[in-house]
C-alpha cells in the first residue's frame, strides 16, 4: 500500500531519498497534494513498509511533517 510521508524542507526530503537509496530502498520525490496539507511542498514516497521507513527516517535524524495513507 502506498503512502505519503511530507517533509518540512525540500533538504529533508533529498537527505530521505539519499538516505533510502544507501539501504537498497527506492523512494521517490514528489509534490505535495494540495489536498494533503501545507509544509515546505515535497513529500516522499519510500518503497518500504511504513513502520521501518519512519524508524528509518526517526534513526537518521531526518525530520518530516507528516505521514498521510
Amino acid at each position: 500500500m502506498k503512502y505519503l510521508i511530507t517533509m518540512t524542507s525540500i533538504t529533508y526530503a533529498v537527505k530521505a531519498q539519499n538516505m533510502f537509496k544507501s539501504k537498497g530502498i527506492r523512494c521517490r520525490i514528489v509534490p505535495t497534494p494540495k489536498n494533503v496539507g501545507s509544509g515546505c511542498g515535497y513529500s516522499i514516497e519510500p518503497d518500504t513498509e511504513k513502520d521501518r521507513a519512519l524508524r528509518l527516517l526517526k534513526e537518521n535524524g531526518i525530520k518530516i511533517k507528516g505521514v498521510y495513507d
